[in-house]
């Protein structure tokens, strides 16, 4: 029977642990801030920052919010940037995507300042990990490939040598998981795939490895997966479920592959308590690096 790998289980052992570290930081005078620009009142957003700030007063970390309306611009949302730069309060922040139609997000990003970039998404911190293919790094990390990682360890799942096939090719993860998983701590094996990939579900039906973070409902198919491989389920789409009359998050695996597998990540329940608890580990890692 495969396992399901408890992302909800794991994020939980992960925050007590900083909990520990953060009371810690504070009897040396250190006091964590995560701070969060919200723009608008998209509802998954409003939903996702009022998660970190929970998750910040479950571990002791103070919460810097900073909202702004749908309408702002770009010199509106360049302010708060800057603000949470000189905020000695704020020791990490992210600015939630995404921003309004209209406005440069990468030209927002790269205003941050990457010693306080809570997402580990600045250029230049990405540009550390690219570099660093050995020994420990010392920047922010990506949170949602790292919470992956962070995960299949916590389940001694060992990906060296692997066959590590990722679906999707955004920022979030698809372009930068593979940069974890080449690192030689991992030392897997990765395949990119994308819109452009002539036969996808040949790579897939080869892996290891299948992360899937297409945003495109049930796309991985039990044909598509191997015996005893592992199925990491990023993709998050809205399909409207006509037997309650709403819409219900649904990932981009099809659960009849669970069947095949010698693992998986359910979704939701699997990697995005992950991302949130990488997100509070980078803001914790920065406190301890102020020492």
């Amino acid at each position: 029977m495969a396992v399901k790998i408890d992302g909800k289980m794991v994020s939980a052992q992960i925050k007590a642990n900083l909990a520990e570290r953060v009371a810690s930081l504070k009897e040396r005078g250190v006091n964590p801030g995560l701070g969060t620009i919200l723009v608008g009142s998209d509802p998954g957003s409003v939903k996702y920052v009022a998660g970190k700030h929970a998750d910040c007063a479950e571990i002791g970390v103070n919460s810097i919010r900073k909202e702004l309306p749908a309408d702002a611009t770009f010199e509106q949302i360049a302010e708060a940037v800057r603000e949470l730069n000189a905020d000695p309060a704020c020791t990490g922040y992210i600015v939630q995507l995404p921003l309004p139609k209209g406005i440069d997000e990468n030209a927002i990003i790269d205003l941050i300042d990457p010693k306080k970039d809570a997402d580990g998404m600045h250029p230049y911190n990405l540009g550390e990990l690219v570099l660093h293919a050995r020994g420990d790094i010392t920047t922010p990390l990506p949170c949602t490939p790292r919470g992956v990682i962070e995960l299949l360890n916590a389940y001694d799942i060992d990906l060296d040598g692997k066959e590590v096939c990722v679906l999707g090719r955004g920022i979030t993860i698809g372009r930068t998981v593979g940069l974890l998983l080449t690192r030689k701590a991992v030392n897997a094996t990765v395949t990119l795939c994308h819109t452009g990939t002539k036969d996808v579900r040949k790579h897939m039906r080869e892996a290891d490895v299948i992360i899937a973070a297409m945003g495109s409902a049930g796309f991985v198919k039990p044909e598509d997966v191997k015996e005893g491989a592992v199925l990491v389920d990023v993709g998050v789409s809205r399909v409207f479920d006509e037997e309650a009359g709403r819409y219900r998050v649904k990932g981009d695996v099809d659960k009849a592959s669970y069947e095949k597998v010698s693992a998986y990540t359910p979704n939701p329940g699997g990697v995005g308590p992950m991302t949130r608890a990488m997100l509070l580990e980078n803001v914790v890692e920065m406190a301890e690096r102020q020492l």
